[in-house]
This record gives C-alpha cells, sequence and structure tokens, in this order.
C-alpha cells in the first residue's frame, strides 16, 4: 500500500503540475484538441491544483495505518477520470494520443 501511494503521489503531482504550468500542451495530448479560451485554461489548472492536492494526501498519507477512507478516495477519482476520458473518446469524436 505504501508504494502504491508513493507512485500515486508522483504521477498526480506530476500531471497537475503539468496542467497548471502548460493546460493547453497537456490537454492537446490527452484529447487532441487545444484550449482556445481563457475559461477552460482556467478551469483546467483549478483540475491541476486538484491533482497536486491528491498527490499531498497521498504523499503524507504513506505512513498512516487506516488508508480505506483514502484508497476509496483514489479509486473513485480514477474511475471517473477514466469514464471521462473514455466517453470524450468514444462520443465527442476526441481523439488525443494519450487518450
Amino acid at each position: 500500500m505504501k508504494r502504491l501511494l508513493i507512485v500515486t503521489s508522483f504521477l498526480e503531482g506530476i500531471t497537475g503540475l503539468a496542467l497548471m504550468l502548460v493546460p493547453s500542451l497537456i490537454v492537446s495530448i490527452l484529447l487532441g484538441m487545444p484550449l482556445n479560451d481563457l475559461h477552460s485554461i482556467i478551469i483546467t489548472r483549478v483540475a491541476g491544483a486538484a491533482l497536486v492536492s491528491i498527490a499531498i494526501v497521498c504523499w503524507f498519507s504513506r505512513k498512516s495505518e487506516s488508508l480505506n477512507g483514502l484508497i476509496v478516495a483514489l479509486l473513485f477519482y480514477n474511475l471517473a477520470s477514466a469514464v471521462l476520458l473514455g466517453y470524450a473518446g468514444l462520443h465527442e469524436n476526441l481523439n488525443g494520443i494519450a487518450l
């Protein structure tokens, strides 16, 4: 479990920082479309901050004895992200190389 939290912390942190710093590039890689308006860029940066928050929680929770709530939250986030990206690829005709 400790390794899962460490790996998740690094992956979520890198992705979150990338979304905060270069949102249009990361969205282009994921969805095949750049962000064109300021509102989309801001929302993407907020999503990046949420990922960094998850990374921080994972990092500081790696030494905790009871991780049930954290694991459920991580599973929910990962499942929701996969469903949303899958929907974007199948029904919205988005086709980024990472999708």
